[in-house]
């Protein structure tokens, strides 16, 4: 792979200062956020969060389209890919090919978020220097093609900051009109895009640093990656990250009846109701039965 597109450097003196203002604003603002509580804004972070966060990144922007774990019709693929956008997180064709270059090359210098250049580089610092969150046009069609060549993927992709200032609009409108006052408005913003984005942000980037750090390993993978339930708590089940990386395809991340993956539930009912198809989940039980079976015949 590397012979077909030289990936440029990872840490390089490229500083990304438009992403490091627009993520040192979102901080202050979310500190803002905690000064204005209500319920009502806790329940707009809460909803927009689940959106974001496990439709859109979980679901979406990581099972679906990075590692095609299942299938479903587009509009229910870019309804997915639209969620996403709300994460803030870049547009699917560049989340996807970060990501599909972090499963080529992990924990290698060419890896974008490896925990051996650091914990703080893996947790954010690499989206603040080099090219790693900036994918060039080559890199994308060489590691995302499936995606590059779906028009409304492009579309989505160039103009995803637009969701979540969509999102404000309304999440202004609802507060100004359950408050009565524009200052209603204003902290229900504060709450349901600029805190639940803040919190979103470091719940994903933990997968990236905090996973391949601490936790349990059930396989002898070829990186450092680790089961966290913690992290799986906030990612809606993406912190069972072994599992992830033993095998990436599969839809379900919780293997054991312990390891609640709230993502791998909503694929099933999606499955359930026909709106989801050719669902690849590795069976970890299954795979002992059929080793204990095995040993018994033997």
């Amino acid at each position: 792979m590397q012979n077909v597109v030289e990936l440029k450097q990872v840490k390089s003196d490229q500083i990304q200062w438009v992403t490091m203002f627009f993520v040192a604003t979102f901080h202050i603002m979310a500190i803002g956020a905690l000064f204005t509580f209500s319920w009502a804004n806790l329940i707009a972070a809460m909803i927009t969060w689940w959106i974001a966060g496990s439709w859109g990144i979980g679901m979406g922007y990581h099972r679906l389209l990075t590692h095609r774990g299942f299938k479903t019709p587009k509009f229910v693929e870019y309804f997915l890919s639209l969620c996403g956008t709300l994460g803030l997180q870049s547009g699917a064709i560049n989340w996807v090919t970060t990501h599909r270059i972090h499963h080529g090359f992990t924990e290698t210098d060419k890896d974008p978020h490896s925990p051996r250049n650091g914990t703080y580089w893996a947790h954010m610092g690499w989206i603040f220097r080099g090219t790693a969150q900036n994918q060039d046009e080559a890199t994308q069609m060489r590691y995302a093609p499936d995606l590059m060549k779906d028009p409304v993927h492009r579309l989505m992709s160039k103009y995803y900051w637009m969701t979540p200032v969509i999102a404000g609009v309304i999440l202004f409108t609802v507060g100004s009109s359950l408050s009565g006052t524009l200052f209603g408005g204003f902290t229900m913003v504060l709450w349901g895009i600029f805190l639940r984005q803040v919190i979103g942000w470091h719940s994903t980037w933990l997968v990236n640093s905090a996973t391949h750090l601490w936790g349990s390993r059930r396989f002898e993978t070829r990186d450092d990656s680790r089961n966290n339930g913690l992290i799986a708590a906030l990612t809606f089940g993406e912190g069972w990250h072994n599992n992830h990386h033993a095998y990436p395809r599969s839809a379900k991340h919780g293997l054991a009846w312990y390891e609640f993956d709230v993502n791998w539930l909503q694929i099933k009912f999606l499955e359930k109701i026909g709106l989801a198809k050719d669902v690849y989940a590795y069976n970890f039980e299954d795979k002992h039965d059929e080793a204990d079976a095995m040993q018994k015949a033997a």
